[in-house]
């Protein structure tokens, strides 16, 4: 089975064939899906697919360039989605400095914001980085490192093993930066990476060497749908039924079978979220 452990289905590119599309996923091998919250709007229509479709989950945050909503109403809000036995994360949250370098600080006051609302629900989190490694980094060591509240509240965060994380604190999403940050990430901190549709871009040099770096037991597989697509779809709507495109790159990336890649990030996506 593949689990999309990052879909955007809430997103209007899906209005017009929204109920097909999902109801297509199970019988092409797509057994699970996380629907990621990124604004304010997309949180309700999130509800509403958990609602609708059992194997649909949900993630409930604001993306960084969505932080000016952010108000303490709308934070109890996401603190009440998290009773919800469905929502399994805190996300997508995070520094995004591409678009709003003037908004840094802001960002960062709310990336620990919603990371405290998830170490407080004992939920992970699902982080969105983009043009931000030092400070991303940074906080995360902050928050989960050595003499973290993570520590704090858990135990001393022993350092990751070839096996792959033992503790639940989350997922960089759609990760972009160096192999060398992303055994930081990993083995220091105990964080999986969400690969998608990038590796099989023939220029993605930069994914692929994290890739062919990490163990498996690291990775997990995403969409970020409608965004994204993998090749031969790139530059169209992606879905989840393209992920198996992903999963043949980084079964050669890795010298392993389609299979076994879709084995241990199964294992890793129920491993991080609970899925039932």
């Amino acid at each position: 089975m593949i689990i999309d452990t990052h879909v955007h289905y809430d997103d209007e590119a899906f209005d017009a064939d929204r109920e097909e599309l999902i109801g297509s996923l199970q019988e092409n091998n797509i057994g699970l899906v996380l629907d990621i919250g990124s604004t304010k709007e997309s949180l309700p229509k999130i509800r509403s697919l958990m609602d609708r479709y059992d194997f649909v989950y949900g993630a409930m945050g604001l993306h960084p360039d969505e932080i000016g909503d952010l108000t303490d109403e709308l934070l109890g809000e996401i603190r009440e989605d998290m009773k919800n036995p469905k929502v399994l994360a805190v996300g997508e949250i995070g520094l995004d400095y591409y678009w709003n370098k003037e908004e840094q600080e802001l960002q960062k006051a709310a990336f620990r914001k919603q990371i405290n609302l998830a170490l407080e629900c004992g939920k992970p989190v699902v982080i969105h980085s983009r043009e931000a490694a030092a400070d991303t980094l940074e906080i995360l060591r902050e928050m989960y490192g050595k003499g973290s509240l993570w520590e704090a509240l858990h135990g001393s965060a022993a350092p990751g093993a070839s096996s792959g994380p033992t503790e639940r604190k989350g997922v960089m999403h759609c990760y972009s930066y160096s192999a060398e940050q992303a055994r930081i990430y990993t083995r220091e901190l105990g964080f999986y990476l969400g690969i998608g549709g990038v590796v099989t871009f023939k220029n993605a040099k930069k994914i692929k060497e994290v890739v062919a770096d990490t163990p498996l037991e690291y990775i997990i597989l995403e969409t970020d749908c409608p965004y994204l697509a993998p090749v031969p779809y790139r530059g169209k709507r992606n879905c989840s039924l393209y992920l198996p495109y992903v999963v043949q790159a980084i079964a050669e990336l890795k010298g392993v079978s389609p299979e076994e890649v879709e084995r241990i990030t199964e294992e890793n996506a129920r491993r991080l979220f609970l899925f039932p």
